[in-house]
């Protein structure tokens, strides 16, 4: 598994993944451009209709609470743009580790939009719901990490895994190595939870992932 990790991670840097960032990064940017000018708009038109007095402390919060509710909104918006091309990253590290190997299939690509649509919209209410947890000091963390281990550890295994076999057979197989998905699940969360890199978390949980797959069948067939 350390292993699977340390290659995931020197792989990021790499061309191929740099430029799916890239074309995440540029979708993510102009999605939350045009959230945070309809909003503002919205938040200004409703606060004109306030007194003078409460206009500009309407404004001032308003200002503040899309900030942050958009600070929230990247690491998942661009996770749903990641997911879109999460076959390429899959094929080029299937393609330069694995080249002896069987290549996977690539899902078709309003599979895979779906798919990335129903899971960054699961992620982002589990993680709203966890927000009461926040005020719970000593605990907040650990369940906040094992949530989303088991969370993006069986999403991205599945969707690695879905390239090999069908949806069935990758579920299965899935919890047949649960012990390892769910540590490589540790992995991603903890680089989630980590501002600003988190963008990253989409390149690194398919590479991973794939490495992740690899390993048990590996293991199955000895």
């Amino acid at each position: 598994m350390l292993n699977a990790v340390l290659t995931a991670l020197r792989d990021i840097p790499t061309p191929p993944f740099r430029a799916v960032l890239w074309k995440s990064i540029g979708l993510t940017l102009a999605l939350l451009a045009v959230v945070w000018i309809g909003t503002w708009a919205a938040a200004d038109h409703f606060a004109a209709a306030l007194p003078d007095g409460w206009r500009t402390a309407a404004e001032w919060l308003a200002g503040i609470l899309l900030f942050v509710g958009l600070g929230f909104l990247v690491a998942p918006v661009t996770a749903l743009f990641a997911g879109l091309y999460a076959d390429e990253v899959a094929e080029v590290v299937e393609r330069t580790r694995y080249s002896a190997d069987r290549p996977g299939v690539s899902q078709p690509l309003m599979t895979g939009l779906v798919a990335a649509l129903r899971f960054t919209g699961f992620v982002v209410l589990v993680n709203i719901a966890m927000l009461p947890l926040l005020f719970l000091p000593g605990v907040n963390v650990p369940i906040f990490l094992t949530v989303n281990a088991y969370l993006l550890g069986r999403e991205y295994f599945e969707q690695v895994a879905m390239r090999f076999r069908p949806p069935a057979a990758a579920r299965a197989f899935r919890s047949a190595h649960s012990g390892k998905v769910m540590l490589g699940g540790l992995t991603i969360a903890l680089l989630l939870a980590v501002p600003i890199v988190n963008i990253l978390t989409p390149l690194y949980a398919t590479a991973l992932m794939v490495h992740v797959v690899k390993l048990a069948e590996r293991q199955e067939r000895a």
